[in-house]
């Protein structure tokens, strides 16, 4: 039975997802206009975009496609970026602030639309419930769903009180919240594979197993060395989010891989109250949770995060002991999975999308919000490689500093920051 080797557990959505194509590792060294490295939703929609207008691009990914965080998230789409629109209004003005949720907009109907031209059954439920868990924050909620109609033009989105919470979510743990009906919840990795299938359709090249080990430039080319060759290529885009490891510093800098936990328990009944609307949650806290239910009746239930690359020793348990906080009852429910992945996080939690070097774009630190947002950062990126247009300025003209510390002392720094931030979602 396949296991992801680079992420631990194994995933409901690898149960889950049917027919999962396999892709050669490349053998010998090969040219291409563009070579993607990352085959997750960045660089899966970036290949498919870029071969449909007829770029020679070829994508390698040291894993299976699906084995990171594309593949094992909580599949929910959000509305807008990372923060509130009205948040970034304060620090990027008015303007800017709306292009950015204008195209965070068009990105969901990007996803939506290209699933269904494409035939790809993503499993997609409406409804997404983001909600308090301290009662201080209950007129922030207001007041957001206020601007949001009335600043913003976006009139899904309405404030729900406490008693209207509880009936949704079945549970009185929360003081009120959001109910958005313009957006919803997915089954991720049916996802990931479908826009493999496309992107192998339309001509990219997809290479699974190919772990780059080294990116060079010269004489206005870009070399990405493997293993077993060396891909040479006009321009490169550099997709791999958290896994990037050493072999590009600047990004390494600037985006921090955390580790984020799942569990999924046994079918609930049909008419459980969890959940009856079967819309999506997250609640208000800096380490979020998260959860939802599939569509044969799970709950997926996740938000244990680390701020290392050490891994709980029991995910089930860690998941279970903020499970029950919500949902008392299912103390003794049995999970069928449990699962984690490292998603990419920057300081200001906004993406990263930068050239590092001549000819080469990064594009990562989607923080907990790229299922929507990273697969249209690569339909982007191959606009711009077109020439046609370039909206990707939007996300690099985005101030994302590096983390302090350095590679050494990022990681004990972070965790020192994020103990403090946990503490203030207790008290």
């Amino acid at each position: 039975m396949y296991s992801s080797p680079i992420s631990p557990g194994r995933s409901w959505y690898e149960d889950s997802v049917g027919d999962r194509p396999a892709y050669p590792a490349l053998d010998g060294s090969v040219n291409a206009d563009v070579v993607v490295i990352g085959g997750g939703f960045t660089g899966l929609s970036a290949a498919y975009h870029l071969a449909a207008m007829g770029t020679r691009v070829v994508l390698i990914d040291g894993s299976r496609f699906g084995d990171a965080a594309s593949g094992r998230n909580g599949g929910q789409l959000n509305t807008g970026q990372r923060a509130w629109p009205e948040e970034q209004e304060e620090e990027l003005g008015f303007e800017r602030a709306k292009a950015l949720f204008d195209l965070a907009e068009e990105a969901k109907a990007h996803l939506l639309g290209f699933a269904k031209s494409h035939n790809i059954e993503i499993d997609y439920v409406p409804g997404q419930l983001s909600v308090v868990h301290k009662k201080r924050y209950v007129d922030d909620y207001q007041r957001h769903a206020e601007a949001m109609a009335t600043r913003y033009g976006y009139t899904q989105i309405r404030y729900i009180d406490a008693q209207e919470t509880a009936s949704r979510i079945g549970s009185d743990r929360y003081f009120g919240g959001t109910l958005d009906t313009g957006t919803g919840h997915i089954h991720p990795l049916k996802l990931v594979v479908g826009t493999a299938r496309a992107a192998a359709a339309a001509g990219a090249v997809l290479h699974e197993n190919t772990k780059a080990t080294r990116i060079t430039h010269s004489g206005g080319k870009v070399f990405v060395e493997t293993a077993s060759g060396t891909i040479t290529a006009n321009k490169a885009l550099l997709a791999v989010n958290a896994y990037g490891g050493d072999v590009e510093p600047v990004s390494a800098a600037h985006v921090m891989p955390i580790g984020s936990f799942i569990g999924a328990t046994v079918p609930l009944p049909e008419d459980s109250p969890i959940l009856p609307g079967g819309e999506s949650v997250s609640d208000s806290r800096f380490v979020v949770r998260y959860f939802r239910r599939t569509k044969d009746h799970r709950l997926l239930f996740g938000g244990s995060e680390t701020y290392s690359t050490a891994d709980p020793k029991d995910i089930a348990a860690a998941v279970r002991a903020q499970m029950v906080e919500v949902y008392p009852a299912l103390h003794d429910v049995a999970f069928t999975h449990a699962w984690g992945g490292y998603v990419g996080i920057t300081i200001p939690r906004r993406p990263f999308v930068r050239e590092v070097m001549p000819n080469v774009i990064s594009a990562a630190g989607f923080s907990g919000h790229g299922v929507m947002l990273s697969n249209f950062v690569g339909k982007l990126y191959a606009e711009s490689v077109a020439g046609n247009r370039d909206r990707l300025q939007h996300f690099r003209d985005l101030k994302v500093p590096a983390f302090p510390g350095g590679r050494r002392f990022r990681t004990p720094l972070l965790l020192l920051a994020m103990n403090w931030y946990a503490l203030r979602d207790r008290i």
